[in-house]
């Protein structure tokens, strides 16, 4: 190469290294410019997959804590059986309404849901009481042992002004039968 580029005039010369310049310009141009900005993409990544792996860590660091809330939520609330869930309900409704001086007017049709660890029995009850005793139902509904909250409630005055007639939907947590998750492991571990 150099014995070529030695028998060259000094023009042909110029034109041979400015063509030279201008092929590496294009080759750059083409194959090198464009990945400037995959360091810092590269850099982006392994920033973004240090924080995952930093977020994985500490949920994993929680999984005793959790596993402690979990036994712990396995074993609130008391049990009653699947038939006498609907019966608890109401007994425990009218025993806090007539202890708060008045009786539930209407019950309807109470409702099953169900998750992992409890079962949830829905109760809409329509009332018509004093504002103080009202207020004095739904404050002994939620410092009670039992699990009922209040999901809904919608109020009106009644025609005389002196009572409040309340349509109330309230939920009651059962827990399920302990022992129904350890039959399910025994099976699973005898396939």
């Amino acid at each position: 190469m150099k014995k070529y580029f030695s028998q060259l005039r000094p023009s042909e010369r110029r034109l041979v290294v400015g063509v030279g310049v201008l092929l590496l310009l294009v080759l750059n141009w083409v194959f090198i410019w464009p990945h400037f900005s995959d360091f810092a993409n590269y850099q982006t990544r392994v920033t973004n997959a240090t924080l995952k792996l930093g977020n994985y860590r500490a949920q994993v660091a929680q999984i005793p804590d959790l596993q402690k809330k979990l036994k712990n939520y396995e074993s609130e609330g008391e049990y009653v059986a699947l038939e006498d869930q609907s019966i608890d309900l109401k007994r425990t409704i009218q025993s806090l309404a007539s202890g708060c001086g008045f009786d539930v007017q209407a019950f309807s049709r109470s409702t099953m849901q169900t998750n992992q660890f409890f079962v949830e029995q829905i109760q809409n009850i329509n009332v018509l009481a004093p504002e103080s005793n009202l207020v004095d139902f739904l404050y002994k509904l939620g410092n009670s042992s039992s699990m009922i909250r209040v999901l809904d409630l919608s109020l009106q005055p009644d025609p005389a002004r002196q009572r409040l007639n309340a349509d109330i939907r309230l939920v009651a947590s059962y827990r399920k039968n302990a022992t129904a998750p350890a039959a399910k492991n025994a099976t699973a571990k005898a396939k």
